[in-house]
């Protein structure tokens, strides 16, 4: 059984203040209300980590993950942070390559490589994130586009390290635009990249792999969503940032 994850990417926004008792609520509601075998993690922004795992304790549940690291170990890179960093505040999940960072911050497939190895060499889990603009999938070029991602930035890894990674599709059109890919969309897409990653390392390795769906997820489409045979959860914006809003797509794997 693939894992089922649901991840809320909280972006630049909530105060301290905020992100506390947003966290607050939703570990009440989640230990109330969701029963299943689903890992929650909160991708907080980097000032909120400590507090924020500090505040989940030892939950089961829900994990707190980093929305970016750096490529670098050390050194003079003012405002950057390095996935040892991140590990020595024992947070286990990293996000790489949302498509905000790929667009805004002009990061590439090579330098995604890099971070994904800084990432699980230190035995974090990344979540990889691809997909494709509006502009691409109106031409019909989105699974190349998508394939061509996956294969530039986690083809390099071996059979064990793909095992300990999670994929995110993000159709980058879908992304707090209001816009949400069919669930058969999305489904054709995450088979694509199943089956891409079995022509590389097999079924059996393929199949292991969480591949999350991202873009625009609400409490009003998840359930068809995840209901999909390849849709392993999501990577949730907006959303996210609504205690009663995330957990009821928490509640919809």
């Amino acid at each position: 059984m693939r894992q089922k994850i649901v991840a809320g990417n909280w972006k630049m926004n909530k105060t301290l203040e905020e992100a506390q008792s947003l966290t607050s609520e939703i570990m009440g509601m989640v230990a109330d209300e969701v029963k299943g075998a689903v890992k929650v993690v909160l991708c907080v922004p980097f000032p909120y980590l400590v507090t924020i795992k500090n505040q989940l304790g030892s939950s089961a549940t829900i994990f707190v993950g980093a929305q970016n690291a750096s490529q670098h170990d050390s050194g003079a890179y003012t405002g950057e942070v390095s996935v040892s960093m991140i590990k020595s505040i024992d947070v286990p999940f990293i996000i790489i390559g949302h498509s905000e960072r790929r667009q805004y911050f002009g990061e590439d497939s090579k330098l995604l490589a890099l971070k994904v190895d800084k990432v699980l060499a230190a035995g974090l889990t990344p979540i990889f994130c691809c997909g494709e603009p509006l502009e691409i999938r109106e031409n019909g070029t989105h699974e190349s586009l998508v394939k061509q991602q996956v294969e530039e930035s986690l083809f390099h890894l071996s059979p064990e390290e793909l095992k300990k990674t999670v994929i995110a599709y993000e159709p980058v059109w879908a992304i707090g635009t209001g816009k949400t890919a069919s669930s058969q969309q999305a489904e054709d897409m995450h088979a694509v990249i199943r089956k891409h990653l079995a022509s590389k390392y097999g079924n059996e390795v393929a199949q292991s792999i969480s591949i999350l769906y991202g873009g625009s997820v609400k409490s009003d489409n998840a359930k068809e969503l995840f209901s999909q045979p390849n849709v392993d959860g999501g990577l949730v914006g907006g959303a996210s940032l609504k205690s009663r809003e995330f957990v009821e797509i928490v509640k919809s794997i």
